[in-house]
């Protein structure tokens, strides 16, 4: 079967046809919400996952409910080949999209000393090599139409460190850098990369944590939500954002300024 399937709206049609976002890690947790934010909005999503099919044909019923199109593009962000021949499926179905939202990770905590080999490359593979598998094959038609918006998901220990993530704040570090270079190299053809950095939000990451403890250190007291994380994405997709490029917003609850 061909892949992405776009599924069909119901009625009314959408009102702007042909403008689209692809989503990676939209089956869940933050991805999720920033598809179906993105859909309200008035975006087509195309909805990256890895294994969780129901979960993303869940976000795809949302999406429609939204009066927006959906298509699942199912492939894992760590394989260049498989990434590389979806998007060209994209790309061949709707063109180059209007927004790409880099937002698959995964964490594999401990301490470095005892940290095992797969645990830093599966997180560093995840989140820098996804980066680039999916950036790369974008990038190029991206700077030929002259526009789009690039929005990756980093996190405040990629700007702050954590102990016990090396692996993944030296990933989610990595990516803000990566980022704001990109946005040096592609401003003058009127495409914009940020980053949305979000630090304690209330995910299936958070779960079983120290919250009480960890809360303490947060000057709003709280978990941060998914929507107020697909809230900053949806700015920096929004025509509102057009002058911010190489940007780091931060959705921590003043733990990290």
């Amino acid at each position: 079967m061909r892949i992405p399937v776009w599924l069909p709206i119901p009625a009314p049609a959408p009102s702007s046809p042909g403008m689209y976002a692809l989503v990676t890690g939209a089956s869940r947790g933050i991805g999720a919400a920033i598809a179906q934010r993105l859909a309200r909005d008035g975006f087509d999503v195309a909805i990256n996952f890895r294994a969780s099919t129901e979960a993303a044909e869940a976000v795809a019923t949302a999406v429609r409910a939204a009066g927006r199109q959906a298509a699942l593009v199912p492939f894992d962000v760590t394989d260049r080949v498989a990434a590389k021949a979806a998007i060209e499926r994209l790309l061949d179905e709707r063109g180059t999209p209007d927004a790409v939202i880099v937002n698959a990770g995964i964490a594999r905590d401990g301490l470095l000393a005892w940290m095992a080999d797969e645990e830093w490359d599966s997180v560093i593979h995840t989140s820098l090599g996804g980066f680039y598998n999916i950036v790369r094959p974008l990038v190029g038609p991206m700077l030929k139409a002259r526009k789009g918006r690039i929005v990756t998901i980093a996190s405040v220990s990629g700007q702050m460190g954590n102990p016990g993530q090396v692996n993944y704040s030296a990933a989610k570090g990595g990516l803000i850098a990566a980022t704001k270079a990109l946005a040096r190299e592609i401003a003058k053809r009127g495409v914009t990369a940020n980053v949305v950095a979000p630090g304690l939000i209330d995910t299936d990451m958070t779960k079983g944590l120290p919250l009480e403890q960890m809360l303490q250190a947060v000057p709003l007291g709280r978990l941060g939500t998914v929507a107020e994380v697909a809230a900053a994405v949806s700015y920096l997709c929004s025509p509102d954002a057009g002058y911010v490029t190489g940007h780091v917003l931060a959705i921590n609850g003043g733990l990290y300024t």
